[in-house]
């Protein structure tokens, strides 16, 4: 499990073509000094697993269903990612529960600047955009945040001065794609409503 606080960015450094899976080899942030193999890392909020590290560079493994998946399949080399380990048991939790588990990816259809502010919306697709409510939250691209304007497909969120310098939301513009992750609890409730209707109409 995560919190949705991006810790550190990390620069793409290679990537090896692993039969239907690729192997994504990152620069090694001072930051993540402390990782081990096996640790779990959300990178741009998709939990991957260290299978390689030494002093500068830190090797996950992606394979097909997450390249397909989410935004990690068009990655290139050169591109800065967001990352954060996963929580321990009884640290604080400044963002929201988030799992690395990607539910679809969305894409950047507006961006309006005011100083070192931000708005930025987001189109999604609609089985999504149902697990949204303005004031919930929501991790893009890994980074908690907070759900401003909800409609039946799309959705915006306001970006602080310190979120758009230490994250890769920062430079979004109209057409990128980013990773998705809904609150937990709002699939929850999403899925006793359906099996309520079910029971119903049962």
């Amino acid at each position: 499990m995560f919190t949705g606080l991006v810790e550190t960015q990390a620069e793409l450094t290679q990537i090896i073509a692993e039969g239907a899976g690729k192997r994504l080899i990152l620069a090694r942030p001072l930051l993540l000094d402390d990782s081990r193999l096996g640790d779990s890392i959300a990178i741009n909020g998709c939990c991957l697993t260290i299978v390689a590290v030494d002093d500068r560079s830190m090797t996950f493994q992606a394979g097909e269903e997450t390249l397909s998946r989410t935004t990690l399949g068009g990655i290139t080399v050169g591109s800065l990612v967001n990352c954060e380990r996963a929580m321990r048991l009884g640290d604080r939790l400044g963002g929201h529960l988030v799992s690395g588990h990607i539910d679809a990816v969305g894409e950047v259809t507006r961006r309006t600047d005011d100083a070192d502010w931000s708005k930025i919306f987001f189109s999604a697709p609609p089985q999504l955009m149902r697990q949204m409510v303005s004031k919930g939250s929501i991790a893009v691209d890994g980074v908690s945040l907070t759900l401003v304007d909800v409609t039946d497909t799309e959705f915006s969120v306001a970006l602080i001065p310190h979120t758009l310098a230490v994250t890769t939301l920062g430079t979004l513009r109209v057409g990128d794609r980013v990773n998705l992750e809904t609150d937990l609890l709002a699939k929850y409730v999403q899925r006793q409503l359906e099996t309520a209707h079910l029971v119903r109409e049962g």
